[in-house]
């Protein structure tokens, strides 16, 4: 079904997805839109240099210095970016019960902006900051307004945007940095509460995706490669369990062998399509 016209793959959907039970699970290509670059190309191989991993950022204190130097400078612009037409067409097909539920790789919050609720975030939120050290959370905000005070030097410094609001910064920026410290305990191992590379998805955060993926009728897919195994092990229970399972994604996914369609078109463009169909349905 690759090569035929889009009216036929909206009809094929629209038919599959009827019944309201399906799960959509989204990653990175979705949120390119709204300005936030994505990890892989068209054929799944990163982009770039190899990002922080956990034992990486736990093990060193340049590590989390380099890290959050980066991370001050990329904040701002994930920050400031707003969902698009793909995030408000899955929070209408949620709102109308045209979805069953929904998770996302994302960690920039742009489901829940634009209306989205009950989001399973598989890998956290860039929007809050964990301390390793007490365990307390804090708004990610307000640890920004804590680095730009205590890094005046940074101001007006312009950073090529990364990945998941990391930025390339030259390295002669980040040794006169000044970490974080916890504003509840002092402790200086405060790390963003995203899932890290090298890092597991949380228990608890795990069982909920897996206990939506097994309820489902089946699963769509939205802009994910889906090299990460947290969201490749999703698509394998739909399969296994002869679910339909269809990606609408520009380019290779690590599940193209399992899915019963892949769309390649946009996602912005294809899914306020989709959501008028259903929502127009009695």
């Amino acid at each position: 079904m690759l090569d035929r016209p889009l009216h036929e793959h909206l009809d094929y959907l629209q038919q599959t997805m009827a019944d309201g039970d399906f799960v959509v699970l989204t990653g990175a290509g979705i949120s390119t839109p709204s300005g936030i670059p994505d990890y892989r190309d068209t054929n799944g191989v990163r982009r770039g240099r190899q990002p922080m991993m956990y034992q990486e950022f736990l093990s060193a204190p340049e590590s989390r210095r380099r890290y959050w130097a980066r991370a001050m400078l990329g904040w701002p612009r994930v920050r400031q970016a707003q969902p698009n037409a793909a995030h408000e067409a899955l929070a209408s097909l949620q709102s109308h019960g045209r979805i069953g539920g929904l998770i996302t790789q994302n960690v920039d919050t742009l489901h829940d902006q634009a209306g989205s609720h009950d989001v399973i975030e598989l890998h956290g939120s860039l929007h809050r900051v964990l301390c390793l050290d007490c365990g307390q959370r804090s708004e990610r905000d307000s640890i920004q307004q804590l680095m730009e005070t205590q890094n005046p030097y940074l101001a007006g410094v312009d950073a090529v945007q990364a990945p998941d609001g990391d930025t390339l910064l030259d390295p002669a920026f980040e040794a006169r940095f000044q970490v974080p410290h916890c504003p509840h305990c002092e402790g200086e191992r405060m790390k963003p509460d995203v899932v890290f590379f090298g890092e597991n998805v949380a228990q608890t955060t795990a069982a909920r995706a897996m206990a939506a993926a097994e309820n489902a009728a089946g699963m769509l897919v939205v802009g994910s490669s889906l090299m990460a195994y947290s969201a490749f092990r999703l698509c394998r229970v739909i399969a296994d369990r002869g679910k339909p399972l269809i990606a609408i994604n520009l380019g290779k996914t690590r599940a193209d062998e399992l899915l019963d369609l892949k769309i390649e078109a946009s996602c912005e463009q294809l899914l306020p399509l989709l959501t008028q169909r259903l929502n127009a349905q009695p």
